[in-house]
């Protein structure tokens, strides 16, 4: 009995010190923009644990939709347009982005005659910043420029993101 309550423990030790984002900093009005923030992130087809698993999310960054929001549960829609429940300890509000359509190409300044620093294949991931004008600063571990945000999914066309 000793050895189960100590395991316990353990076991309540380390949930304690996994990092997550602040649910209360997710409470904004929706639709908005967060990423998954976990390794594994499991939607589920309602808002709660006894609700059966739809889908297992294995990349951190990936950047989803929030469209509701039941207690500490959020309802979110994927870049492919699946929706389902995730608890809001496994989101992130630091905006990410994913390529969608074509090769991109990330240039030194927010302009289609910008030298172009690096290039992005579709599915790449990666944070986003200084968004206007129809242009987004991509950061991709490291590497970045601007990519016309039309080639992002996470960003809304015309919206200013700091």
């Amino acid at each position: 009995m000793m050895r189960m309550i100590s395991g316990l423990a353990a076991l309540a030790t380390v949930a304690l010190a996994v990092p997550h984002a602040p649910v209360e900093a997710q409470k904004r009005k929706t639709p908005y923009y967060a990423a998954i923030s976990a390794g594994q992130a499991r939607m589920r087809t309602g808002p709660g644990r006894n609700y059966p698993v739809s889908w297992l999310y294995q990349r951190s960054g990936l950047p989803v939709k929030v469209v509701d929001i039941f207690k500490e549960w959020r309802k979110v829609e994927d870049p492919g347009g699946t929706q389902g429940w995730i608890q809001g300890n496994l989101l992130t509000d630091a905006r990410h982005a994913i390529v969608t359509d074509t090769i991109v190409m990330l240039r030194d300044r927010p302009s289609a005659s910008g030298r172009m620093q690096y290039r992005a294949q579709p599915g790449v991931i990666g944070k986003i910043s200084k968004c206007g004008a129809g242009w987004c600063f991509f950061d991709v571990k490291g590497r970045g420029g601007f990519v016309e945000a039309i080639h992002l999914w996470g960003v809304d066309p015309g919206e200013e993101v700091e």
